[in-house]
C-alpha cells in the first residue's frame, strides 16, 4: 500500500549518499566542481525528499511523523532544509560535508526499521499534531546545525593551539564565523523549541485537561530547554562566546537526541513509539 513512498525513500537515501560523497570530496580535494555538484545534489535531494513526504502523507492520511521511520525521515528533511537556508546566507560548503552525513545516517536508520504505514493513534488525531511536531523538529534541526558548528569550532581551535594544520583546517570557516553561526542558530532554534513545548502543553490540555503530566519526554524536553536557556542567557548577559558556547551547543543537542530517540525507545510514556516495528 505504501510501495511508492518506500521506493522514493530509498532513492532519496541514495541521493543523500551521493551528496555526502560530493561534499566530502570537496573537503578532501578542495575542488570547486565537487562543491558545486554537492550543492546542486543537496537541492535536488531536498526536492525529492519533499515529494517523498508528500506521497507518504497521501498514503497515510496524516502528517508522516507517527513512527520511528517517518520521524527519522522528517528530521533529515528538516536538517536539509535548514542547511539550504543557511547556505544562501553563509555559503559554507564544509557545513554540508558535516550535515549531509548526519541526514544520511538518519535515513539509513530509517531504512532498517519498520516502514509500513500504521494506523494513527486516536491521541494523535488532532490539528495540534502537525503544529507541535513541526515546531519541535524545526527547532531540533536548527540546533543540529549549532551542534555541527560547535564541533567545527572545537576542531578548528584544537588545530590552531597544536599548530598542526590538516587539510580540514583550510576548509573550515574562521572561529568568529562559527561562533556567529552558533549564536544565530540559538536565536532561531530557541523560539521554535519554546513554541513546540508550549503547543504541546496546549495540546495536552485540550486532550487531558492538564498542561503538564511529567511524562519522561516532557521532562527531558524541559531539561534540554533549560540547557539552551542557560546558553542564551550566558551569551546575552554574561558574554559567553567561543569554546564554552560551542560545548554547551553540543551538550544541548545530545540532550535533544536523547529526548527524541532515547526516551522513545528506552522509557515508557505517552510519547514512546509503541514498538520498533511501528505496530
Amino acid at each position: 500500500m505504501n510501495a511508492m513512498s518506500l521506493l522514493l525513500f530509498k532513492v532519496t537515501l541514495l541521493c543523500y549518499l551521493a551528496t555526502t560523497c560530493a561534499y566530502l570530496t570537496h573537503v578532501a580535494s578542495g575542488r570547486s566542481v565537487a562543491e558545486k555538484i554537492g550543492r546542486w545534489l543537496m537541492r535536488g535531494t531536498f526536492a525529492l525528499h519533499c515529494l517523498t513526504l508528500a506521497v507518504r502523507f497521501f498514503e497515510a492520511g496524516y502528517t508522516p511523523v507517527a513512527n520511528l521511520h517517518e520521524s527519522l525521515s522528517f528530521f533529515a528533511w528538516c536538517i536539509t532544509g535548514i542547511f539550504l537556508l543557511l547556505d544562501l546566507r553563509y555559503g559554507l560548503a564544509v557545513l554540508g560535508a558535516f550535515l549531509s552525513p548526519l541526514a544520511l545516517l538518519l535515513m539509513v536508520v530509517g531504512n532498517v526499521v519498520a516502514q509500513q504505514v500504521t494506523e494513527l493513534s486516536p491521541l494523535l488525531d488532532s490539528w495540534w499534531f502537525p503544529i507541535h511536531v513541526g515546531l519541535a523538529f524545526l527547532g531540533n534541526a536548527v540546533f543540529a546545525v549549532a551542534f555541527i558548528a560547535g564541533i567545527m569550532y572545537l576542531l578548528q581551535e584544537r588545530m590552531l593551539k597544536s599548530k598542526r594544520l590538516s587539510t580540514l583546517f583550510f576548509r573550515l570557516p574562521s572561529l568568529d564565523t562559527l561562533d556567529n553561526l552558533n549564536y544565530r542558530c540559538l536565536t532561531w532554534g530557541f523560539p521554535l523549541m519554546t513554541m513546540g513545548i508550549v503547543s504541546g502543553a496546549a495540546w495536552a490540555y485540550s486532550a487531558w485537561g492538564s498542561y503538564w503530566r511529567w511524562d519522561p519526554k516532557e521532562v527531558w524536553a524541559l531539561i534540554s530547554w533549560f540547557v539552551y536557556a542557560a546558553l542564551l542567557h550566558g551569551r546575552l548577559a554574561i558574554g559567553w562566546r567561543g569554546r564554552r558556547a560551542a560545548i554547551l551547543a553540543i551538550v544541548g543537542f545530545l540532550c535533544l537526541l536523547f529526548t527524541f530517540l532515547g526516551v522513545n525507545l528506552l522509557l515508557s510514556g505517552l510519547h514512546s513509539f509503541e514498538t520498533l516495528s511501528g505496530r
